[in-house]
């Protein structure tokens, strides 16, 4: 679900925008949105909604809401408990977590952070995605309502910083005259705004309009003068100054990448360096987010360092960009570096391909003249054809060429370029994930914080070394500590739904479901779900990188959080339905996996019979492994399961109730073996049977070296129980007698003096009658 306030409120979801009724449940939606999250108490609702409350006024908001959640979530269950719009004592929250004004928000962080990083291309970028969001006014329809005003006014001056945000790029990239007709207006609207007259003064002058520039800061002057009182501050005071010096460091300069620390790129630096002493084009491919652009930053500022000129061209993705839009900036970049004015397209001749020919020729010479020369083109995947036409151009100049592109599914007209230009013999690059050894360098990079050799481990796992995803993570790390880890970062969540969206309707359906298999996709389970297209299914999201090919018929998801995301999208109805489907599949094509039998039965919150018994199964396989602490965890879901599907063997319950005892002493959880022990006792001895109370009290076979008790009261009851047990026992139950009274000589141990060494004694001399290593252990 995604809502939209930067504009008239709207709640859109998969199947198109959703009908929010009347203006006070509107309203209700607009004020719990504006608490991002935070619980609203219900008295605070009406107080916003009504000046003067009717009667009656509590019992319309739960309408109101009652109302929305049923908009809101039209495939929720009766009685399921809604999971976006939720109750909180005596109020109401809103679980967002899409939201046109957050995105926006987050856009303007990042073209703020790429512009202090001198990324002026990628920051106008940035901060076009952030103003093309806006419908108009925030909170339109509650722009007047006072709970509304502080979230209104907050929004609107982050729109104009975007402004500011977006000229400040344009005029890093030397576009000056184009800020001058965005800039105007918004300095008349906001007058006071000494960032925005200063950034329009300056655009005026380096469009060669020193007067009008003057004029502007003259009569930003006077209305601070006039309005306030006060002068202008240092910036415009010291642009003043500048501009009636001429100075030189107004003129815009040639925009520079900055040599920055780059992780784990070591090898991938020295085989670039390598590849410009011998090769013409170098093709740098990787999955999204991985770091090809980082890495052809790191290497174009070294170069720069030596006395390179470097220029770089990004393809935007955007259908609507100008043809060669990545070399129009490449050759604007070399043209303000003093190489003179670029060729341009002669439109006049009447054969535009003779024409095409003729441009691509004169480009070729201009660029041939600039040596040594580095051409950076980035995301070449998404450039167009005349884009990829110009590059064959220029291949057998004397330049540089380092390409970016994903390797993942390339489109046809990247394929087709890519075989022309192997007759150049480019050097290739692939950026695989970052070695685990290198993540803690790349969290410290990004936070500052020293992390640990185990959460670094966690970081890598689910990360899989993708270096946007690790930074991600470290920011989410940062800001609510280590359990957080396991949560998806919102800026993956929405890179992975936005590759996700764009596979086909089938192939995303059986992303989806693979996703509840779990990180690895079995496919022959997978077949027995969707049947054959399966596989035609995972090798198109292996193209597309959501998936790899681990071995035949084994498949993988590329990251755990590509994984997650896609599941934790699924509805709790649909994974519990998801989970009963594979369970049945597993139970015909691989009955002895009692593991994944009893992990997918659990989730599916059904079949308690079938889940008890596989996750008693695997419980006793962990044990067997020496997996006490997984063993404890399956031994409780086995019981729960147990009690869920009714049944009402008081004897399977015990046993049931002694593993929980049994590993959860193993793993170290005392006080809960302690309660499931005496849990345990108490059922058994209403059973009134020796035997089974003898086998429970004797199923405790844990070793201890613990010198005092750790829960008295309840030693004396299991001694008391032991001494009942022992003189209702036949005698020749020789084996149950010896557990029971090496159990009354380890509870005694304390307390029990001379009763205490007469059973160790008696039980050592049972134990050796009987020549078992097992009933001896105790008594060492």
């Amino acid at each position: 679900m995604r809502f939209g306030v930067l504009g008239p409120l709207v709640a859109e979801d998969a199947r198109g925008e959703v009908g929010l009724k009347g203006p006070r449940h509107r309203a209700v939606l607009a004020r719990l949105l504006i608490a991002r999250g935070r619980v609203v108490p219900v008295e605070r609702l009406v107080d916003d909604l009504w000046e003067r409350p009717p009667e009656g006024a509590v019992g319309a908001v739960q309408t109101f809401v009652g109302a929305l959640r049923r908009a809101l979530e039209p495939d929720r269950a009766p009685r399921e408990p809604a999971r976006l719009l939720v109750t909180v004592a005596r109020g109401y929250a809103l679980r967002a977590d899409s939201v046109d004004a957050w995105d926006f928000e987050a856009a303007v962080a990042t073209a703020r952070e790429l512009l202090d990083a001198r990324r002026a291309e990628a920051a106008l970028s940035q901060v076009d995605t952030a103003l093309a969001l806006w419908r108009g006014p925030a909170y339109a329809e509650f722009a007047e309502e006072g709970w509304a005003l502080g979230e209104v006014s907050r929004l609107t001056e982050l729109r104009l910083l975007a402004g500011e945000l977006r000229a400040e790029a344009l005029l890093a990239l030397g576009r000056a005259a184009e800020v001058v007709p965005e800039l105007e207006p918004l300095v008349r609207e906001y007058p006071l705004r000494e960032n925005g007259s200063r950034l329009l003064a300056l655009a005026l002058y380096r469009s060669g309009r020193q007067g009008d520039a003057l004029a502007v800061l003259r009569a930003t002057r006077e209305r601070l003068a006039d309005e306030l009182g006060i002068d202008p501050g240092a910036g415009l005071r010291d642009l003043e100054a500048d501009i009636l010096a001429q100075a030189s460091r107004l003129e815009p300069s040639v925009p520079e990448i900055p040599e920055r620390p780059l992780i784990g790129r070591d090898a991938e630096l020295a085989r670039l360096e390598e590849a410009s002493a011998g090769s013409r084009l170098v093709l740098v491919s990787g999955e999204a987010g991985v770091g090809k652009t980082a890495l052809a930053e790191a290497f174009a500022a070294r170069l720069a360092a030596r006395g390179w000129t470097t220029a770089w061209g990004s393809n935007p993705d955007d259908e609507g960009a100008p043809p060669a839009y990545a070399w129009t900036r490449i050759l604007a970049t070399l043209a303000e570096a003093g190489y003179g004015a670029p060729p341009t397209a002669d439109q006049a001749t009447e054969d535009p391909l003779a024409a095409r020919w003729r441009w691509h020729q004169a480009v070729a010479a201009y660029l041939s003249g600039a040596a040594p020369l580095l051409l950076v083109l980035d995301d070449l995947h998404w450039a167009g054809e005349e884009t990829l036409a110009l590059l064959a151009s220029v291949l057998s100049e004397p330049v540089l060429i380092v390409a970016t592109y994903r390797g993942t599914d390339p489109p046809a007209r990247l394929t087709d370029f890519l075989g022309r230009a192997a007759r150049h013999e480019p050097a290739r690059i692939y950026l695989g994930g970052l070695p685990e050894t290198e993540i803690a360098a790349l969290v410290r990079a990004t936070t500052g914080e020293a992390i640990e050799p185990e959460t670094a481990e966690v970081i890598h796992r689910r990360s899989g070394g993708n270096a946007f995803f690790v930074r991600e993570l470290a920011r989410l790390l940062a800001a609510e500590g280590a359990a957080a880890l396991a949560a998806v970062p919102p800026g993956v969540r929405d890179v992975v739904r936005h590759r996700v969206d764009a596979l086909p309707d089938d192939v995303r359906g059986v992303v989806r479901r693979a996703a509840v298999l779990g990180t690895d996709v079995d496919l022959d389970v997978l077949e027995a779900l969707v049947g054959e297209s399966a596989l035609d299914a995972v090798e198109v999201a292996a193209r597309q990188g959501i998936l790899t090919e681990r071995a035949p018929n084994r498949f993988r998801f590329a990251h755990a959080l590509v994984r997650d995301t896609l599941y934790h999208d699924l509805s709790r109805s649909r994974r519990a339905r998801e989970h009963g489907g594979i369970a049945e599949a597993l139970e015909r094509l691989r009955p002895d996996d009692v593991d994944a039998l009893a992990h997918h039965f659990l989730l599916s919150e059904e079949h308690g019979d079938r889940a008890a018994r596989y996750a008693r199964a695997a419980a006793e396989r962990a044990e067997s492994r020496f997996a006490p602490t997984e063993a404890a965890r399956l031994w409780e879901a086995a019981l729960t399961a147990y009690d869920r599907s009714g049944g009402s063997d008081p004897e399977k319950r015990l046993e049931l109730i002694m593993g929980m005892a049994r590993a959860s002493a193993v793993a170290g959880g005392l006080g809960r073996s302690r309660r499931h022990r005496a849990e345990a006792l108490e059922l058994a001895e209403k059973l009134d049977d020796p035997l089974l109370t003898a086998r429970m009290i004797g199923a405790f076979d844990v070793p201890a070296i613990w010198t005092e008790s750790d829960d008295r009261e309840l030693a004396s009851r299991i001694a008391a129980a032991v001494e009942r047990t022992l003189a209702a026992l036949p005698e020749e139950r020789r084996a149950e007698r010896c557990r029971l009274l090496a159990t009354l000589a380890v509870e005694l141990r304390n307390t029990g003096g001379r009763r205490a060494h007469e059973a160790a004694r008696e039980a050592e001399a049972l134990a050796r009658e009987l020549e078992g290593p097992a009933l001896l252990t105790p008594m060492r």
